[in-house]
């Protein structure tokens, strides 16, 4: 699922650069715009960036502890399960995207200056069918490249509610 092609730098750059593109594309949108799914079944900008808090939480977590501990064993969490666990969904969009912009500064203040060694330390992940090795490396790409997708869904999704 990870993104083999991304380089540590790039990495580091997009997961920066993900709640600045929010907050730049929803600035003129109502509470109840941002609440607006485009239909019955899709999320709306509150949906996605749930969803987003909820991988940033699953997987972030799961970088933290690699570098922390050594040879830690995890629990695989699906971030959709997880979201069930949070309030995300009710949250007001903006306080949101706050937290959210929290969340992702501690993570890269946790990450922007590992060694190369440092972003090849390994978990074992139990729990998701068979034992599965991950590195920070392996989450870092997985969620940099998890959340681009989902950005360009809320621009598209502002871009449809502005026109």
């Amino acid at each position: 699922m990870a993104n083999s092609s991304l380089s540590v730098a790039q990495v580091l750059d997009l997961l920066a650069a993900t709640p600045a593109r929010l907050a730049t594309v929803s600035d003129r949108l109502t509470p109840e715009q941002l609440r607006t799914a485009p239909a019955p079944d899709e999320w709306s900008a509150v949906d996605v960036l749930a969803h987003l808090r909820s991988c940033a939480d699953v997987w972030g977590d799961s970088m933290r502890r690699i570098v922390t501990e050594d040879g830690p064993t995890l629990r695989a969490i699906n971030p959709r399960t997880w979201i069930k666990r949070t309030n995300y969904r009710e949250l007001e969009f903006r306080p949101s995207l706050a937290a959210f912009a929290a969340q992702r500064a501690e993570l890269l203040a946790a990450l922007e200056h590992l060694s190369p060694e440092d972003w090849s330390r390994s978990a074992t992940v139990t729990g998701a069918g068979r034992v599965l090795e991950r590195t920070v490396w392996f989450y870092g790409q997985w969620l940099a490249s998890h959340e681009r997708p989902h950005v360009r869904q809320i621009e598209r999704l502002v871009d449809a509610l502005r026109a």
